[in-house]
């Protein structure tokens, strides 16, 4: 269920995002960014605070995070510039706001390497619930599967403006649920100390996401600035934090 239920999440996605025409890249950003905070703000830090116990404690490692995400994106940034002399970087959207201008991979590597924590957790919790219950289990993985769509079709498309080819993503996107399975087999073998990492691993999940939306993509939004471009931003990313509650309500009238 573990594999099944990342491999099916990115499958459900790719079969979007993939088949989304390259001028949609740009508007879909708007959503994508939505969808990050949507699930950063709304699902992956409550429960990560829910599970710790403890906000401070758990808010710190998100602030922790970001600077974390910040210092791996300068290096992406320092190797870059010794392979073409470069003084500046393009921006994430062109200065007519049309055309998507790949950045070099770096929002792409960051919101890997945190949707590979996510999974990793997710794969605990599947097994957790497996653990006391199948019928539990099996809803827990149903939930994960729908939860995790809108956020994959973000991060397709992130990794679509980042310059990655459409098999390139979707190869990444794979390689990444795998750590659903993963997070299953360690929580099944040892769920008690594999449980103590995971509000860690979800602060540094909710932190990647914050730091990719906020710092990588909204300033590419900013080089448009005519009114219906700004209208169409807004309501892209209302869209993308609404699929994530009507996701989120959807999951908890199927469980009920």
């Amino acid at each position: 269920m573990s594999l099944a239920g990342g491999v099916l999440s990115v499958a459900a996605a790719a079969a979007f995002a993939l088949t989304a025409r390259t001028q949609w890249v740009s508007l879909l950003i708007s959503y994508a960014i939505g969808a990050l905070l949507g699930a950063s703000f709304l699902e992956v830090l409550p429960h990560a605070i829910t599970v710790s116990g403890d906000a401070a404690t758990t808010t710190a490692t998100v602030l922790g995070g970001i600077l974390a995400f910040f210092v791996m994106e300068k290096l992406v940034l320092w190797r870059h510039c010794h392979i073409e002399a470069c003084e500046g970087h393009e921006p994430l959207a062109s200065d007519h706001g049309h055309d998507p201008i790949h950045d070099h991979g770096r929002s792409g590597l960051l919101i890997l390497v945190g949707d590979t924590f996510h999974n990793f957790v997710d794969g605990v919790l599947i097994a957790a619930a497996f653990m006391e219950d199948v019928r539990l289990g099996i809803v827990t993985a149903l939930a994960m599967i729908a939860h995790e769509i809108p956020q994959e079709v973000g991060d397709f498309m992130i990794l679509l403006h980042s310059g990655y080819s459409k098999g390139r993503a979707l190869a990444f996107n794979l390689l990444s649920s795998l750590a659903t399975l993963v997070g299953a087999m360690l929580a099944y073998v040892a769920l008690g100390y594999v449980q103590s990492a995971v509000p860690v691993l979800l602060a540094l999940a909710a932190a990647s996401m914050i730091y990719v939306a906020v710092a990588d993509l909204i300033p590419g939004l900013h080089k448009r600035t005519e009114i219906r471009a700004t209208v169409q931003q807004v309501l892209l990313i209302a869209a993308g934090i609404g699929t994530i509650v009507l996701t989120h309500h959807l999951v908890d009238s199927l469980a009920g």
